[in-house]
């Protein structure tokens, strides 16, 4: 199949070969100094301010999911996602005041470290080695979603093969940036990264309210009432339970509500910055524990009025593509996964829709570059230092650069996997993206809260309970739990069910939390209050 533009103009291309050249040139500047030594790759010499951090916090914790699946959200349903933010913060609260001045208190340069102090060599490779995997795939399932508006820009579509290509060219440029500057220019580039696409959001967003009608009474009602026996699209927090129903009216299957958002919306803030190197290492750039726990707070907070943003974009494509009434023009709507993007390209006027493809290649970038950086560092600081140990700085440098180059080769074949694995008609992008996380969260957490809080909990146990974490989501994944049904049917009738992801990830962390605890041993002080 010839190779064709998509649908882009020859100003948007000018917009992104501007793009690329900022890119170039900011990098060339950022790299102009050498670096010696893989503190000074890995951490950046802790010189980074927290300002910047905190933008690439949230530069990397959002990435081109939330550029592509947010508006998916409220497109679809409501903005139910946004309460998610409650968790969020209080998340937030418990990385700053305990996790943060842990690590540096101990001068970890990644976790893990904190696990071996805690629990011994064992548990720390157990749980790199568990980041690595979970990393391959929350990474990998980012890229894949950034994979699909760079498909379109090259291809003008979709299709599985192009979806390959997307994921070959955004891994290359993300390896050929990580290489050359390390921690500094991956957060530097996510400040560039992030301004650039939180504006074209921006753009986009002032774009749809001009297209809409000036009656925008009527347009609210349409939110209020979208339809026969359909709930507001407007409807911002979802308790979770109603006790005028059966079991309290509690839903399994609901991923957005003031029930998960206090509890496994929290824990995947908690583990995602606080247990995940790819976002630990950007707060561990900075000069103090304190500078660290301002970033994180900062990142956090700073991701509630960019959500706010997409979901309005979502609930104004509703408008342009369901309600022709209203708008006047009837305009036939994209495939589910291409909404947003397909948007973009066809209806933004020449200039905007470039600036739009541009701000959702940086996220995708952006995504890109913090992971690979962050597994290198955790392989070359938490596994290869222990195997070859009394090296030279500059072997260590060399082996984190190879490791940057690996890491981007599992990395893109992981997200090409995903173009299979993603099932658009029962998970949003977004949810898709959130939940590959609980795999490795759940057991990472649960050893992480064993070691922070408690006195209990051994070598041993570490490692069992990151199995078991692991083990207990893999089994709540639809498509196994149907495997179990199958194989035991003449055995054990086991129901059918639908677990969404953020009680996937509170029953993973009970399991490995308890599973942690059970280990026996030396009793000692958790390392939160400075054993």
């Amino acid at each position: 199949m010839p190779l064709t533009l998509g649908a882009l103009g020859w100003i948007d291309w000018g917009v992104l070969g501007a793009y690329g050249l900022m890119l170039l040139v900011s990098g060339l500047f950022i790299n102009r100094r050498k670096q010696h030594d893989t503190g000074d790759y890995f951490l950046a010499k802790r010189s980074m301010p927290s300002w910047a951090v905190a933008i690439s916090v949230l530069a990397t914790a959002q990435s081109a999911a939330t550029f592509v699946g947010v508006p998916e959200s409220s497109y679809y349903g409501n903005l139910t996602y946004l309460s998610g933010t409650i968790g969020g913060i209080l998340a937030a609260v418990v990385l700053a005041w305990v996790f943060i001045p842990a690590f540096y208190r101990h001068e970890c340069s990644t976790p893990y470290q904190l696990l071996e102090r805690r629990f011994g060599v064992r548990a720390k490779h157990a749980a790199s080695v568990t980041y690595l995997i979970g990393r391959v795939f929350a990474g990998g399932a980012r890229v894949f979603i950034g994979s699909v508006p760079a498909s379109l820009i090259l291809f003008g579509d979709v299709e599985p093969l192009h979806l390959v290509g997307g994921v070959v060219v955004m891994t290359t440029i993300g390896i050929g940036y990580t290489l050359a500057g390390g921690i500094r220019s991956v957060i530097w580039s996510d400040v560039l990264q992030a301004t650039v696409y939180v504006g074209a959001a921006g753009g986009v967003l002032v774009y749809l309210v001009w297209l809409m009608p000036s009656d925008w009474s009527s347009i609210i009602a349409a939110w209020r009432e979208p339809g026969a026996g359909l709930a507001s699209k407007l409807t911002l927090i979802d308790v979770g339970i109603d006790p005028g129903k059966p079991l309290y009216g509690f839903d399994a299957s609901k991923s957005f509500t003031l029930l998960t958002s206090v509890t496994g919306l929290m824990l995947l803030i908690v583990a995602s910055h606080g247990t995940d190197q790819d976002l630990v290492q950007r707060m561990l750039t900075c000069r103090s524990a304190k500078e660290g726990a301002r970033s994180v707070i900062g990142g956090v907070l700073a991701g509630v009025p960019t959500v706010a943003v997409f979901l309005a974009i979502g609930l104004l494509l509703w408008v342009f593509y369901q309600r022709p009434d209203l708008t006047g023009r009837s305009v036939e709507a994209p495939s589910r996964m291409g909404l947003f993007v397909s948007f973009v390209m066809h209806h933004l006027p020449p200039g905007l829709g470039g600036l739009v493809m541009t701000g959702l290649f940086a996220a995708g970038l952006s995504t890109v570059n913090s992971t690979l950086n962050a597994m290198s560092s955790t392989f070359v600081t938490d596994l290869y230092r222990g195997w070859r140990p009394g090296h030279a700085e500059g072997h260590y440098l060399r082996v984190a650069r190879g490791g940057v180059v690996g890491a981007g080769v599992v990395l893109g074949g992981f997200a090409s996997l995903c173009i299979l694995w993603y099932d658009p008609e029962n998970n949003t992008l977004v949810e898709f993206a959130l939940g590959v996380m609980s795999f490795a969260y759940a057991g990472l957490l649960g050893v992480f809260l064993t070691a922070l809080f408690t006195r209990f909990g051994n070598e041993t146990s570490a490692v069992a309970a990151l199995i078991a974490g692991f083990g207990v989501v893999l089994v709540m994944q639809p498509a196994v739990w149907v495997l179990l049904r199958t194989g035991l049917a003449g055995m054990v009738s086991l129901p059918e069910f639908k677990m969404a992801f953020p009680w996937q990830l509170v029953i993973g962390t009970c399991v490995a939390t308890l599973v942690c605890l059970a280990g026996q041993g030396r009793k000692v002080d958790p390392v939160s209050h400075g054993a």
